[in-house]
C-alpha cells in the first residue's frame, strides 16, 4: 500500500494505457455528503428523481481539460468501507514507509 491516505482513479479504455488520478480518500469519503475539494479534484453528491440511484460526481481539472465522472453513491460507500477496514481513520501513519519514503525524496539508498 503506496500512499494508505490515498485512492486511485483510473480513466481510460481498458487496452489503452488509462490516466490515473490519486487524491485523498478523505476527500472521497466527505464528497459522499457535501460538495468538497478544489483545484484538480471536486467531489459531490448528486441527487437523482426516484427511482434511479443517488450517486457522486468527481470532477478531474489538469491544463488538458475537464472531466466528469459519475458513479453510484452505494459502490462508492461500499468501495470506502473495505479501505477502512484495511487501514482504519487516523491508523494511516502505521501503514507508511518512512525510510522509502525519505529515500525517495532524497534520491538515496534503494
Amino acid at each position: 500500500m503506496a500512499d494508505p491516505y490515498a485512492v486511485r482513479l483510473s480513466i481510460g479504455v481498458p487496452m489503452e494505457r488509462p490516466v490515473d488520478w490519486v487524491f485523498a480518500r478523505e476527500l472521497l469519503a466527505e464528497g459522499l455528503h457535501r460538495p468538497t475539494g478544489d483545484g484538480d479534484v471536486v467531489v459531490m453528491p448528486w441527487r437523482h428523481p426516484h427511482p434511479h440511484p443517488d450517486s457522486v460526481r468527481v470532477v478531474l481539472r489538469n491544463r488538458s481539460g475537464t472531466a466528469l465522472v459519475e458513479m453510484a453513491t452505494a459502490e462508492v460507500a461500499t468501495f470506502l468501507l473495505r479501505t477502512f477496514v484495511l487501514v482504519p481513520e487516523g491508523a494511516e501513519g502505521r501503514h507508511l514507509d518512512l525510510n522509502r519514503a525519505i529515500s525517495e525524496l532524497t534520491g538515496t539508498g534503494g
